[in-house]
């Protein structure tokens, strides 16, 4: 068979131009031209007059149509498609663009050859003209069609995307990775997250961003579905369905939480099948299920297990309180916004104002942070950038009642920051004080009526440090004089043997080191006792060597404040105590988490910004991350290195953290109870004389043995009240791990009830005994001793508030009502009767 003969069968068969009669298509033939054309190049431009017929004989094309007054339209075309056919014939120009998708190869007859020929056979004209009714009548149905479907898709259509992924946090770049591999197929996508994420979005950009971005995209409300399903899926002879209508365009279902119940299980069966099955009025009947072409995604702030497994792109959406990187470009694209909308400059905000936006956790998220800069904005017209003052985002619970005195107080956070806290104070005064009371306390004379040594550390140190606890915590750490000699041994031992100091072995040291400083409080407790610490000068000596000794050990062992975090007594009875102050010392979650890439106020680091070179924190604790006072020594190191203005000092409800972030410690109860127990064992000759029983206390073993006992059933009374409270008032109760925290303002008043005799009587003579120490003991100077009633009356308020106090805090820690706590408080009430006969009535 000849090449001309194959070439007039494949023109009837396979082209538009079949319909011709022979006569015509055998004249046409030698007139083609054969032709080929490169991918990606344009053969015909709309709007212009056509060169020629041409015949698409391999390769794939695509034409469009762009309209200023309505929607473009595009489509494709594949070998036998014949271009200008009407055109020539008309003499119109083209009404679309070709282009070439693929390498392609055409017949191709010039415009005046197919003139000729539509001149002597009339029939090509005839046969055209009938083509066109029958097109006529098509695009007539089509058109019909079209409109029933567009009245059904109306108003639930997706114009656009709104915007993309804001940001460049890791977040934003694998939410963003995550959209495009959702784009590449049609397989159903799940979006999850909190509201206000604006996962809507997210879907139109997965549609948006497909090779069918032209089909259309609907987003239907699932609260408002009937719960038949009738408007998606249509009803048996009636008004077709939103999926029938949708064809191959992308649904959204949103909210998929408020979807009824009843079309869990029919959208299951949609997943899993792609199909659906129309309602069917008359229940005698079984309707048919249709095949659907749809691409289904689904947003949720939900979990859905069932229909997670029936989904190929599970989409999770981070809220912005862990995007705090982001909030900075997020603002500056709302206020691009704004700025594009108004037609005026764009704005600023100043670094303060986005460290408070930073700041806060956002649980309305990206629309809530729209709303924050567009009231800002309202409230402050004019061109100046935006501070933190016209912006109010609620305050979190963990920020709430919280006033931060280095903002309060510039001052104080220039006196913080500079060299005289605590560095000069240590190396200027603590290190040689603390060696000439040692030395005073071994050579000088054994009592506190005539050694200033003794005096300064039982009439002064002990009583104003825990007065000091309910006001600034464990600040009397970062000038503690234990842990200065530990840092000369520690730079000295590095500067003679260069080494790598050993790295903490925090989970030995978390698991017993609270033990271990329990059982060094519980002998220095009995050796205080025992040996009468308070009245023998060089004893006191050997117990600050000790401690001082066990600092510097470690110090030489491991790197930075390893003692003084985990093992020493007084740091731990300070961090226990510490928890019930008044200020306390954090960090803007968001900000170093936005901002901070060094961590220089953790690791160390040198000058950046304004933040000062250092060798980060001395107890490992990150100022973001603190929950709990204990932690903290107030050092300041954080608040010297940090660049962003992050570290915050804040006044608070005294002790909130007990009721709020607290995580209870058994050893930490312990040392509690040691506490409580320690009151009893410090006033044992008058709860021997209170009792009317004989101890003999002036023997050694048993004296021993009573102070044993003494610590240990003191230690039993809130434990067995405890036993009471789940006996006597029935119902669920918190743990005694954590309700024993309650008792911590009645330790610590009835600790400073017992001392404050001592400093009331005995502080104000310093100068005497000062003057005693150095050999002048008839010397006469004045001194200041309170009135006995006064000091009954002080330690007397002292036990009152602390009862108070004790049931107020366990209240909180309780969350429940007085009465089911009832045995608790008789307990606390006994206990504090008990000390006041043996502290006030003594």
């Amino acid at each position: 068979m000849s090449t001309p003969t194959l070439t007039l069968i494949w023109l009837k068969e396979r082209s538009a131009l079949g319909n011709l009669p022979d006569a015509v298509l055998e004249a046409m033939l030698p007139q083609f031209q054969y032709q080929e054309f490169f991918a990606n190049r344009r053969l015909v431009l709309e709007d212009t007059l056509p060169d020629g017929l041409y015949i698409l004989g391999r390769g794939h094309l695509e034409r469009y149509r762009t309209n200023p007054n309505g929607p473009a339209w595009a489509s494709s075309l594949l070998p036998g498609a014949v271009l200008h056919l009407t055109e020539l014939l008309l003499e119109q120009p083209t009404q679309e663009t070709v282009v070439a998708l693929t390498d392609c190869q055409f017949w191709f007859m010039p415009k005046a050859e197919f003139g000729a020929i539509a001149l002597q056979f009339p029939e090509l004209v005839q046969t055209v003209s009938r083509q066109l009714v029958v097109d006529l009548a098509q695009v007539k149905s089509e058109l019909a069609f079209e409109q029933e479907r567009q009245a059904v898709l109306r108003p639930y259509q997706v114009p656009k995307a709104k915007r993309g992924i804001v940001g460049t946090s890791r977040y934003a770049v694998r939410l963003r990775q995550q959209i495009k591999d959702a784009a590449r197929d049609r397989k159903p996508a799940l979006i999850l997250g909190e509201p206000g994420l604006e996962k809507d979005n997210a879907a139109a950009l997965i549609h948006f961003g497909s090779p069918w971005r032209r089909e259309p995209m609907i987003k239907v409300n699932c609260a408002i579905l009937q719960a038949s399903g009738a408007d998606l899926f249509g009803r048996v002879g009636g008004k077709p369905g939103i999926l029938e209508a949708l064809g191959e365009g992308t649904l959204v279902f949103n909210n998929l939480q408020d979807l009824a119940p009843d079309l869990i299980p029919k959208l299951k069966v949609l997943l899993e099948t792609s199909s659906y099955t129309p309602i069917q009025r008359d229940t005698n009947s079984t309707a048919l299920p249709k095949a659907s072409s749809a691409r289904i995604i689904i947003v949720t702030e939900k979990t859905f297990p069932k229909i997670e497994r029936l989904i190929a792109h599970v989409i999770k959406v981070p809220p912005l309180r862990v995007r705090k990187t982001d909030v900075k470009a997020q603002v500056d694209y709302y206020l691009s916004l704004i700025a594009q909308a108004k037609s005026t400059p764009k704005r600023d905000i100043t670094p303060e104002a986005l460290r408070r936006l930073q700041a806060y956790s956002y649980p309305g998220n990206l629309a809530e942070l729209q709303s924050l800069v567009d009231r800002a904005i309202a409230q402050s017209p004019g061109t100046d950038d935006l501070t933190d003052e016209v912006f109010w985002p609620a305050e979190a619970k963990k920020q709430r009642f919280r006033l931060n005195l280095l903002n309060a107080y510039p001052k104080l956070r220039q006196f913080l920051r500079s060299d005289w806290w605590p560095t000069r104070i240590n190396y200027g005064f603590t290190l040689s004080a603390f060696a000439l009371v040692v030395v005073v306390l071994f050579v000088g004379p054994q009592d506190r009526q005539h050694n200033a040594a003794l005096n300064l550390f039982w009439a002064w140190w002990w009583p104003l440090i825990l007065l000091g606890f309910p006001f600034v915590g464990r600040l009397w750490c970062s000038i503690c004089p234990f842990m200065i000699y530990g840092e000369v041994v520690q730079k000295l031992s590095l500067w003679l043997v260069p080494r790598q100091l050993k790295h903490w072995p925090r989970d030995e040291a978390d698991r017993w080191g609270g033990w271990f400083l329990f059982g060094l409080f519980t002998l220095i407790f009995l050796w205080e006792e025992l040996w009468d610490l308070e009245n023998t000068a060089y004893l006191s000596s050997c117990l600050l060597l000790i401690i001082t000794a066990g600092a510097m050990i470690f110090s030489v062992l491991f790197e930075r404040r390893f003692w003084c975090r985990y093992l020493c007594p007084i740091g731990g009875m300070n961090g226990l105590f510490a928890k019930l102050s008044i200020t306390e010392l954090r960090a803007q979650q968001g900000t170093c988490s936005a901002e901070c890439t060094t961590y220089q106020c953790y690791k160390g680091g040198p000058v950046k910004g304004e933040g000062q070179a250092t060798d980060g924190c001395p107890l490992y604790s990150h100022p973001a991350q603190l929950v709990d006072n204990r932690d903290c020594v107030l050092c300041m190191t954080c608040l010297k290195a940090c660049p962003h203005r992050s570290v915050e000092f804040n006044l608070r409800p005294p002790g909130i953290e007990l009721w709020t972030t607290h995580q209870p410690r058994s050893h930490e109860v312990a040392l509690l109870l040691l506490l409580l127990g320690g009151v009893f064992l410090h006033r044992l000759p008058q709860l021997e004389t209170t009792l009317g029983l004989d101890l003999h206390l002036q023997d050694f073993w048993p004296h021993a043995g009573v102070s044993v006992a003494v610590l240990a059933i003191a230690a039993l009374i809130p434990i067995t009240g405890h036993g009471l409270l789940r006996v006597l008032s029935p119902g669920k109760h918190r743990p005694f791990l954590e309700l024993a925290y309650g008792y911590l303002p009645l330790v610590l008043g009835v600790t400073l009830a017992h001392y404050l005799k001592m400093g009331l009587t005995e502080a104000g003579q310093i100068l005497p005994v000062s003057c005693a120490t150095l050999g002048y003991a008839n010397v006469a100077l004045p001194a200041f001793t309170a009135h006995p009633a006064v000091i009954a009356f002080l330690q007397g308020s002292t036990l009152a508030l602390s009862l108070l106090l004790t049931w107020i805090l366990t209240q909180k820690i309780g969350r429940q009502s007085f009465q089911s706590l009832w045995p608790q408080h008789l307990t606390a009430l006994s206990l504090i009767i008990g000390f006041w006969q043996i502290i006030v009535g003594a």
